[in-house]
């Protein structure tokens, strides 16, 4: 008769091949989270192939640094994501919030989001009659709608930042540093010499060619939703970006866009014809 215990040859028949050993790990402590990569679905992850420094590590750890820069419909917090496994695999993104539409003083997006649909009637119901759940609905959709600008120009090669993952109204994406490593000013507060501004505006003009192939303009840009991350210019904030064709205004929008940078350009010395500007993108946008 055997004198091993019920536990003991329990233990003794388990097959190695469904053993295996663990840590326990601790829940992370406050501002912090674990990282939410492995939760979201596919299509809400950035496009391939995905720059080395992107850690998706299924225990990694969200770390806040606090706020970067408050705005009109959103937020951008610095969060920090580390690997549990590597230390060394660790990485500083921004994360854009959006808010509710209680908590925003955001109130032109019925001329922006003119052509866009919504897929869902239940959705487009609520946005029409300003319900709760429409508010939160809102709030999404402007978060989605950069998510997928950002995708599509990123693709594209259109300077902007690398989208990591987007999760409800947060997305979080690159955190674009200058030489120095700190984070790059907007071009507004950049220093700049001559040389300096025909170089950020040749690549600028590149960057809205891009953007007019692709089927768009920026809709809101200016000097302030440009980053200058050393000779590197950067372009921002799209959650306005606009189809051109599908939306009634897209060629104002556009208009306005050129108007704005060559007035910009022109009053620090480097002179931009903002109708020369426009004619030139009319080219590329059929």
């Amino acid at each position: 008769m055997s004198s091993a215990t019920p536990e003991r040859e329990t233990e003794s028949a388990l097959d190695p091949f469904f053993t295996f050993d663990f840590q326990a790990v601790d829940d992370p402590g406050e501002g912090q989270r674990w990282s939410t990569w492995d939760s979201i679905e596919r299509l809400c992850r950035g496009p391939e192939p995905r720059p080395d420094w992107v850690v998706t590590d299924a225990s990694a750890i969200d770390t806040e640094l606090g706020v970067l820069k408050t705005g009109k419909e959103a937020d951008v917090f610095l969060l920090e994501r580390t690997s549990t496994n590597d230390a060394g695999r660790t990485v500083v993104m921004a994360a854009k919030r959006y808010r509710s539409t209680d908590h925003r003083t955001f109130h032109r997006s019925t001329s922006y989001t003119e052509g866009r649909r919504t897929r869902k009637s239940r959705d487009a119901r609520a946005l029409a009659k300003g319900s709760e759940y429409g508010r939160a609905v809102a709030a999404g959709q402007w978060a989605w709608a950069e998510w997928e600008a950002l995708k599509t120009f990123w693709s594209d090669g259109i300077p902007v930042p690398y989208p990591v993952q987007v999760d409800g109204t947060e997305i979080l994406m690159e955190f674009v540093t200058g030489p120095d490593g700190a984070g790059a000013p907007r071009l507004a507060q950049a220093r700049s010499t001559p040389a300096m501004l025909a170089t950020w505006f040749e690549q600028l003009r590149e960057a809205m060619i891009g953007l007019v192939r692709a089927g768009y303009a920026h809709g809101d840009l200016s000097a302030y939703n440009l980053l200058a991350a050393g000779e590197r210019l950067v372009v921002i904030d799209l959650p306005e970006a606009v189809d051109v064709v599908g939306n009634p205004q897209g060629m104002e929008f556009l208009h306005r866009d050129c108007r704005n940078v060559a007035a910009w350009f022109t009053s620090k010395g480097h002179e931009v014809d903002a109708e020369a500007l426009f004619a030139d993108l009319l080219a590329y946008a059929y």
